[in-house]
């Protein structure tokens, strides 16, 4: 992959200050759509709606929106502010999308995800956190995806099968 230069990328920050400049009357709503079974798993999920106007956001008029997912303790801010780090993402999509974007459509920040270097997560942690099927369901298929040991899959599947009254 290409080296990348964070100087040809514009920030979320750079996209909120334009739009404003041009919207003064302009909104930019967020929603935290994160469930029980998505925190289970450590992520967290985030919409964002850009108006370009008061008038627009009474109509429900939205001249974009934008989708974000981040997960717990991936990369440095996401340590302590993954939430906070998945709202500016789905803004900035949400700008991207209605046209607040320089040269390059991604902002800096999601840039920047692609070099971070992946964070082992700890799924027995996890599993101890984890009291509903769902989020079971989830960590056993994130687990098998990353090629986590057939113990741990089978401490999962136990647990599961303990939740569900199912004996082994």
């Amino acid at each position: 992959m290409a080296a990348f230069n964070p100087a040809e990328y514009e920030t979320v920050a750079e996209r909120i200050k334009r739009f404003y400049k041009d919207y003064p009357d302009g909104r930019i709503i967020t929603k935290n759509l994160t469930q029980q079974h998505d925190r289970a798993i450590s992520t967290w999920i985030v919409q964002a709606w850009v108006y370009l106007s008061a008038e627009d956001q009474d109509k429900n008029l939205p001249k974009a929106t934008g989708l974000a997912f981040e997960v717990d303790g991936v990369g440095m801010a996401q340590k302590t502010s993954a939430l906070e780090t998945c709202e500016t993402s789905a803004i900035g999509r949400a700008l991207a999308n209605a046209n607040y974007f320089g040269d390059k459509k991604p902002s800096r920040e999601e840039m920047q995800k692609t070099v971070k270097t992946p964070v082992t997560k700890n799924y027995v942690a996890a599993l101890e956190n984890i009291n509903d099927l769902d989020g079971l369901r989830a960590l056993y298929l994130e687990a098998k995806q990353n090629k986590q040991s057939p113990e741990l899959l089978d401490k999962i599947k136990a647990k599961a099968d303990e939740l569900s009254g199912n004996k082994r």
